[in-house]
């Protein structure tokens, strides 16, 4: 089986690479936008299966649609729109713990499994400076929640509870213990 992932994210394909998964990149193009009300692990599930249905699926292919939120009482955190969304984002996480939601979906053309993994994670109290700083670098601007576990954010959180690469972008053991159950 030849393994598709349905999206261009650069930490989802290091993050496979890393594991020794194989894999080829066909982008999925879905409108992320949160339907009113929706229920933050319905979002991240109804994408990445949105994600997974929108790629071709040759008959010797399983393609995975991934779709990662922050979640700080109960408001889902995506990408910042610009600076001052990422500071915004980032003081709403100052100080307190937060979820980080993954949905993903692995379909075959007989079958489709679809899921979600949940980690907690803990920020320091950011102040003013903290923030002005992190945000100059560049860093927050393309990831949900405006920060980086895996890069220069990490000096912002002393714990976390559940999956570290959750975190960054994809729950690789999930997602590889559901391949390993889909090759049955």
């Amino acid at each position: 089986m030849v393994l598709v992932l349905a999206s261009r994210s650069p930490r989802r394909q290091e993050i496979l690479r890393r594991a020794g998964i194989a894999f080829i990149v066909r982008p999925a193009d879905v409108d992320e936008t949160p339907i009113e009300r929706e229920d933050p692990t319905e979002h991240v599930r109804r994408l990445a299966l949105e994600k997974a249905m929108a790629v071709e699926c040759a008959e010797s292919e399983t393609v995975l649609g991934a779709d990662t939120v922050v979640v700080a009482g109960g408001e889902i955190l995506g990408k910042p729109s610009d600076a001052a969304d990422a500071a915004r984002m980032l003081r709403v996480l100052s100080g307190r713990d937060h979820q980080v939601l993954t949905g993903i979906c692995l379909r075959t053309n007989r079958r489709q499994i679809v899921d979600v993994e949940a980690t907690r994670v803990w920020f320091r109290p950011l102040n003013d400076g903290d923030i002005r700083a992190y945000i100059a670098t560049g860093e927050p601007m393309d990831k949900a929640g405006a920060y980086a576990i895996q890069g220069l954010a990490s000096k912002f959180i002393p714990r976390i509870e559940g999956c570290f690469f959750n975190v960054v972008g994809l729950p690789v053991a999930k997602v590889a213990a559901h391949l390993e159950d889909l090759s049955k």
